[in-house]
């Protein structure tokens, strides 16, 4: 397999991990405002003891709606994903930045994923690790919280 096309794959597998780990955090904070919502309608407590209890449910769902919020905004942010980077050697939205010490996958943030057990670690383009990387091409050093990378390739 060529390099182009084994990059590609590669983009792809890590999109599609992507996508499933938000699609997931979408299905659970859902799940978690619905569970809430329905546990104010329950009960039969004292009104006063009700309203109270009622107060912090809509505070859990509205903590939730957030959450879900946000995992929405970053489901929006991977199906923009650019499947091929188009600035080559230049780390960007869909880029794979290769460096002396970790792999990473700019994308939206989640931490660390594995794609046929490899680990990548997952960061939004507006992540301070990435605007410290930004302008550095296959390489170059970039130095972050004292760390220095040094980029091996962007694919």
């Amino acid at each position: 397999m060529s390099t182009t096309r084994a990059s590609a794959v590669l983009k792809h597998q890590l999109l599609a991990e992507c996508r499933r780990i938000q699609e997931e955090k979408v299905h659970n904070a859902r799940q978690a405002m619905l569970e809430v919502q329905e546990s104010a309608l329950e009960g039969d407590t004292a009104e006063e003891a009700m309203e109270s209890f009622r107060e912090v449910c809509q505070r859990q769902r509205d903590l939730f709606a957030r959450q879900l919020d946000e995992a929405l905004s970053g489901l929006q942010v991977l199906r923009r994903v650019p499947e091929v980077k188009p600035l080559p050697n230049q780390a960007g939205l869909g880029s794979v930045v290769v460096t002396d010490s970790q792999r990473f996958y700019v994308s939206v943030s989640l931490g660390e994923i594995k794609v046929e057990g490899q680990p990548y670690f997952a960061l939004s383009a507006f992540s301070p690790l990435y605007q410290a990387m930004a302008q550095a091409h296959s390489g170059d050093t970039f130095t972050f919280r004292g760390k220095s990378y040094k980029i091996k390739e962007i694919l």
